[in-house]
């Protein structure tokens, strides 16, 4: 896990080199024809790299978007209305049947169908009329990470072509530089409060909580932490209820209109008793770890769940657990 996060850099490098035409033309496509509905299709990481790449077309397209749920396909046969819709479906391996099957049911009914995959070969890649690589190469560990970071990467450029953004297309290039240094981060300090730790919240707010998302579930995964994730805007709709003397939060504040907002939530949690670990920009003097910044605040989630996972490879280790086999789990998840 901890040497396949180490070579996001690279791989997000091979990835930009790539596809840059089919973009392109995709992007000139969503122009001359933009959809009426955007639907995410995804599992588990690929869910909240879906939840990251909604945030960025909500916010800078204005392009309501909704995460299917896919039984209403498989299971349920619903009569979706397909047409003048965007589907989009992330996937490291592109073999889940819950995954193939809406893509193929929305471009049967005429939609347009985007997959966001790792491997090009897969059933998934073959079913969308418009395929990008994330060239995150074979994943060997059972955690997903640079897979994740190369299908927000796809996700952030989906929209920087569909808008004809340059400046923005110019930061995301950026990208390997920025994650190179995000690697080595030190947030060695949040061993000490979560080696111990049974439970945790993670929180986010706006384009920070899908990291929040994979935070925890990470947690879960390689380190068996009953972790829970939460907007921060809604801590106190009742699970404030849970914060009681030592409860670890993991709070990522990054930049941009939540950052204030975390920061007084996070001060607040501490008065409570709360063993805070405040992801913050450098300039926030009462941050615990330091947030890695990237061009644009847009991109920061990306670098900060860099960060993250290095320092989650390092917390299994410290609770006596193995990253690249958590118990229960397989590489590739199919259900129906």
């Amino acid at each position: 896990m901890l040497e396949e996060a180490c070579s996001t850099s690279e791989m997000i490098s091979l990835q930009l080199q790539q596809d840059e035409a089919r973009y392109l033309a995709l992007g000139e496509a969503l122009r001359a024809a933009p959809p009426q509905n955007v639907v995410t299709v995804a599992r588990g990481s690929s869910d909240h790299a879906a939840g990251y790449l909604a945030y960025l077309l909500m916010s800078r397209i204005g392009k309501l978007v909704t995460s299917l749920p896919m039984s209403l396909v498989t299971l349920h046969k619903a009569p979706l209305d397909t047409r003048q819709a965007l589907a989009v479906a992330i996937s490291q391996s592109g073999q889940s049947p819950d995954v193939i099957e809406p893509i193929r049911f929305f471009r049967d009914g005429g939609a347009n169908t985007v997959a966001l995959v790792n491997d090009v070969r897969s059933p998934l890649a073959e079913s969308a009329e418009w395929t990008f690589g994330l060239c995150a190469g074979p994943e060997l560990s059972v955690a997903a990470t640079k897979s994740f970071i190369a299908s927000l990467v796809a996700g952030a450029r989906l929209v920087a072509h569909w808008q004809n953004d340059q400046p923005f297309l110019k930061a995301i290039a950026t990208l390997p530089e920025s994650l190179l240094l995000a690697c080595k981060q030190d947030w060695s300090a949040a061993l000490d409060v979560l080696a111990p730790a049974s439970r945790i919240m993670v929180v986010g707010r706006g384009i920070s909580f899908p990291i929040a998302l994979e935070a925890a579930l990470k947690c879960k995964e390689t380190s068996a932490i009953q972790a829970e994730a939460f907007s921060g805007a809604e801590i106190k709709h009742g699970p404030m209820a849970l914060i009681d003397e030592g409860y670890p939060l993991l709070i990522f504040a990054t930049r941009g209109p939540a950052l204030e907002g975390l920061r007084k939530l996070a001060a607040e949690m501490r008065g409570r008793g709360a063993r805070v670990l405040l992801v913050a920009p450098h300039d926030v003097p009462e941050r615990d770890l330091t947030l890695p910044g990237a061009v644009l605040p847009e991109l920061d989630p990306i670098v900060a769940i860099q960060a993250f996972y290095v320092m989650a490879a390092q917390l299994a280790e410290a609770r006596g657990m193995d990253p690249d086999q958590p118990r229960h789990l397989s590489k590739v998840t199919r259900t129906e």
